[in-house]
C-alpha cells in the first residue's frame, strides 16, 4: 500500500492536502499520487477526497473526472466543515502540509 494512502489519515477534519503535497513527502510525483488516489479501493479508510490540485481545484474522485463523483467528493469536503467556490478550495486557508 502506498505511503500517501495512511498519509490521508494524518488530515485533520476541516484541512485538505494538494498531490504535490503528497508527492513532496513521498518523493513521487503528483501524477503517480494521482493514480494512487484513482485506484484507492477503500475511500473509508483512506479519505482521499481530501487531496486536491495545487490551484485548489477539485477534481475527479473515485476514479471519475466529472459528474456525481465529484459532487459526492464536494458534498464530503463540506461536510468537514470546508468552503467550496467554483469547484475550488482556498488553500490559504483550508491546507495541511506534513513535516
Amino acid at each position: 500500500m502506498h505511503k500517501a494512502l495512511f498519509l490521508l489519515r494524518k488530515i485533520p477534519k476541516g484541512k485538505v492536502t494538494t498531490y504535490g503535497e503528497l508527492a513532496r513527502v513521498t518523493k513521487s510525483s503528483p501524477r503517480a499520487i494521482g493514480q494512487v488516489m484513482r485506484r484507492n479501493q477503500h475511500p473509508e479508510l483512506y479519505p482521499c477526497y481530501k487531496c486536491v490540485s495545487a490551484s485548489g481545484r477539485i477534481h475527479g474522485y473515485d476514479g471519475c473526472l466529472k459528474g456525481g463523483k465529484v459532487d459526492k467528493k464536494i458534498s464530503l469536503l463540506k461536510k468537514d466543515g470546508i468552503e467550496i467556490r467554483n469547484k475550488r478550495v482556498d488553500l490559504s486557508k483550508y491546507l495541511h502540509k506534513f513535516e
